[in-house]
């Protein structure tokens, strides 16, 4: 049922109780081919960072810091899609996307979760690139394994508090007029433009969960890498800047692919968006970032590269 004309006016008056996610639905001659473009994107997704953790894991030379914060990533990825393109594949088979409330819910409320925390491990990854370059002979001192565990727990738990709380507002208000999301999954914005009632108050709340979560982390990183630069020009050899570059090189592409395309979509005022961009942009930064991670770091870090040549080696020989 479309929002539109008398219908608008009934669905005024009725509180809902599920969505209805558009999706891709406006081009079903492409249903199934978007269908086979994700699924393989997905296995993608989780056989690549599933990769990548085995390795750190494994290969006695890649047990440092970075490789510690990069497993975390790769997991964080693994789940961080898990919430979205499932859902989205299973709406794409039936051509229909209700979803209850309570569904919405969790799928949310993981969602960002997990996109929280994989801003906090890029950071953390930042710091770790910091100590590296900027203070080498103190790095196995500063980054020892109980500051590691430390970073790694507070990356994964501070979100928790502060998304519990914006869900329980969201959810507890009444939800009327159309409940049609043109949106492949319940993300924050669209959601909340449904909200009736005092639905500025939650916009608000939002914006400002947003904007804290996205400064912290971003605040962090530009302050990591403005040292970094600082201390990489300052390098007597060419060479020695090459490579000191090269090692920052993946996780600059990764932070930038997943922080510009969140923060275009998160920070646009509700009467300037355009449903088809925003889906567009998310599409980016769920599934394209995770889809480029493992692409990104094993082909443009060398120490990877090498792991997963005498990973495969060893395949091979047995």
């Amino acid at each position: 049922m479309e929002c539109t004309g008398q219908n608008s006016s009934l669905w005024n008056h009725t509180a809902l109780v599920e969505f209805i996610l558009i999706g891709f639905s406006d081009v079903p001659n492409l249903q199934g081919f978007l269908f086979g473009i994700f699924l393989i994107i997905y296995v993608f997704i989780l056989m690549g960072n599933s990769l990548i953790i085995m390795i750190t894991k494994v290969d006695p030379s890649l047990q440092t810091p970075m490789y510690f914060f990069l497993r975390n990533f790769s997991f964080s990825e693994i789940c961080y899609v898990s919430f979205t393109v499932p859902r989205l594949l299973t709406d794409l088979c039936r051509q229909h996307g209700n979803i209850s409330l309570l569904a919405c819910a969790i799928q949310m409320y993981f969602f960002l979760i997990l996109s929280a925390t994989e801003c906090f491990i890029l950071s953390a990854m930042a710091y770790d690139r910091y100590v590296a370059i900027c203070n080498p002979l103190l790095y196995s001192v500063i980054m020892n394994d109980r500051l590691c565990m430390q970073l790694a727990v507070a990356c994964w738990s501070t979100a928790i508090p502060i998304h519990t709380l914006l869900i329980s507002v969201v959810f507890s208000s009444t939800f009327c007029g159309c409940n049609q999301l043109n949106h492949f999954f319940c993300d924050a914005p669209p959601v909340v433009q449904l909200i009736c009632g005092d639905a500025f108050r939650v916009e608000m709340l939002l914006y400002m969960i947003s904007a804290l979560l996205a400064s912290i982390p971003s605040s962090l990183i530009v302050g990591s890498y403005v040292k970094i630069v600082s201390t990489i020009l300052k390098l007597p050899s060419a060479t020695g800047r090459a490579k000191a570059f090269s090692t920052c090189f993946s996780h600059l592409t990764v932070v930038t692919l997943f922080f510009g395309s969140a923060i275009i979509v998160y920070f646009k005022s509700t009467t300037s968006r355009s449903t088809g961009v925003d889906k567009f942009l998310s599409l980016f930064y769920t599934i394209l970032t995770p889809m480029l991670n493992p692409i990104i770091y094993c082909l443009r870090n060398k120490d990877v590269k090498v792991a997963l040549e005498k990973l495969l080696q060893k395949c091979i020989v047995l």
